[in-house]
């Protein structure tokens, strides 16, 4: 019989040359003779975590922090583990307790920075980025990572030298480029582009260096007002690499047939949650959500939660469908049998501890607006409001950006005319939610926010039925984290240079005013 100790000695080697399938074989061994070992069973755990064995590794991950509770490494992975299986919540809770034990490693600083990120507890995040960068400032992605929550407070001044910082110690670290572009309007007198063309024409076969240095120099050429260079190198950026993402808008054709066929013009009558707390704001990525979230989330009654996933996740559990994406045919489909009072109270539930504090919340993931039906269901009281912008300058700005790339959710925008056939389908769906829940949702459009801003503030406040306050119309001073696309510009007074900037490109974007013609879709010409 072979010794625990020899056995154990197998797994370590196993663990620390990341042979995953080997370490669970070997595991699999040790664990019937030393059960109750909590070196094993975290390393059982973060070996389930590799493998995607989710329940496994949440499992073993507990009973190590159970069995070891002093031990901040083992509450960090337990959290990452949380937030993998996208309980925030809880995972949030379990970063707290690591950090209370005081973790002394940048590793474990920099999970548990992972972590508060994806819980949106930011300033929480920017502490535990900037103990893991002091540790260990020679290492690269901490000072990445670091900026990212600085941006997200609102310090661009030290977020922009974290990020040189993370430049000078590794060149190669695609994403800070793209980032620091995206700190600032570039001038004359300030910009990259001779370093971001020197790095472009050094790596032309590497897929990441050409998306995030050619979305770097569009971003720059732009604002120095090279508008052919700026979209030449926008299509580099955004073509790098598309073919093997395997998008194709047929399918999100079937994914928005399927969820208008859930909710046929004659609905009975459902109950659902009778909260009033949430506010959920939907739109078309970059068509102004931050800009009204921010609004109304200056509002002294108002807490803002964020772009939550909560939703998509509360109905996909209770669907019971077990398919990877959150939300797909499968998911539609078995969502048909939804008990709709505890989807909302679950849902509600969900949120907490962040939301409750004040009599209301947003909840601002623009992708929502695939939800509305559900949501309309489910929570009865809520509200719902949607951004609505030119739909040439939607198409230009969500092709202008560089989603995450690991979200299903924007396939469409590495093209910019599957961009423009996604805004169609968008469209069509907002037209079937006005016509199966009138009066639930108010539509905004960004530019008459823009021009008339009072009088469309007074508008959204009364539509949440929130009382008037000033503090609405000074938004640039709430002092609340942002972490989305436009967690600069939100922190300026409204301004009027994104309207109609489609116009600095309308000869390139011909293709696309096509295709919007075509459809029936209305805009300026």
């Amino acid at each position: 019989m072979t010794e625990p100790a020899h056995l154990y000695a197998q797994l370590v080697d196993a663990f620390n040359r990341r042979q995953w399938l080997q370490a669970r074989a070997v595991a699999g061994r040790l664990l019937p003779m030393v059960p109750n070992d909590a070196g094993v069973c975290y390393i059982t755990g973060v070996t389930f975590m590799e493998l995607q064995e989710m329940p496994l590794a949440l499992g073993f991950l507990h009973k190590a922090m159970d069995l070891e509770p002093t031990r901040a490494d083992y509450a960090t992975q337990f959290a990452k583990a949380l937030t993998m299986v996208r309980r925030t919540r809880d995972a949030v809770t379990a970063a707290d307790k690591a950090m209370a034990l005081h973790p002394t490693d940048a590793f474990t600083l920099d999970t548990l920075g992972v972590v508060y990120t994806q819980g949106h507890a930011h300033d929480r995040a920017a502490t535990a980025f900037k103990a893991a960068a002091t540790l260990m400032p020679e290492q690269a992605s901490y000072r990445f990572n670091l900026a990212t929550a600085l941006v997200a407070m609102g310090d661009i001044t030290t977020a922009e030298q974290e990020l040189e910082a993370c430049i000078a110690l590794d060149a190669t670290f695609w994403g800070a480029h793209l980032t620091l572009s995206q700190l600032r309007r570039q001038t004359p007198g300030h910009h990259h582009v001779p370093r971001l063309q020197a790095l472009a024409d050094a790596h032309p076969r590497n897929e990441q260096a050409q998306t995030y240095v050619n979305m770097a120099l569009a971003k720059e050429h732009e604002d120095l007002g090279e508008y052919p260079a700026a979209f030449e190198r926008l299509v580099r950026g955004k073509s790098s690499g598309k073919e093997t993402r395997g998008y194709s808008i047929h399918h999100d054709e079937a994914l928005f047939e399927a969820i208008a066929r859930q909710f046929p013009q004659s609905q009975a009558a459902v109950q659902g949650d009778p909260t009033h707390e949430p506010i959920f704001v939907i739109g078309m990525p970059r068509s102004g959500t931050t800009l009204v979230e921010r609004i109304i989330s200056s509002h002294p009654d108002v807490y803002s939660a964020g772009e939550l996933q909560n939703f998509g996740v509360v109905l996909k559990r209770q669907s019971g469908s077990t398919t990877f994406p959150m939300i797909d045919l499968d998911t539609i489909e078995r969502a048909r049998q939804v008990d709709w009072t505890r989807l909302g109270a679950d849902y509600l539930a969900s949120t907490r501890p962040a939301t409750g504090q004040r009599p209301r919340f947003i909840d601002k993931l623009p992708h929502n607006f695939l939800y509305a039906g559900f949501i309309a269901n489910a929570l009865p009281n809520a509200r719902i409001v949607c951004l609505r912008r030119d739909p040439v300058d939607t198409c230009l700005s969500n092709f202008r950006q560089l989603f995450s790339q690991l979200s299903p959710l924007y396939g469409y925008s590495f093209d910019l005319l599957d961009t423009g056939r996604y805004f169609v389908l968008f469209d069509r769906l907002m037209a079937h939610w006005r016509k199966v829940f009138p009066g639930r949702i108010l539509e905004v459009e960004y530019e008459g926010l823009v021009d008339a801003q009072e009088e469309h503030t007074r508008r959204l406040l009364a539509f949440c039925d929130l009382p008037w306050d000033d503090r609405c119309l000074q938004f640039e001073k709430n002092d609340a984290p942002v972490n989305t696309a436009s967690a600069v510009q939100v922190r300026a007074p409204i301004y009027r240079t994104a309207v109609r900037r489609w116009k600095k490109y309308e000869a390139q974007l011909s293709p696309l005013l096509q295709l919007l013609d075509d459809a029936g879709i209305a805009f300026e010409r």
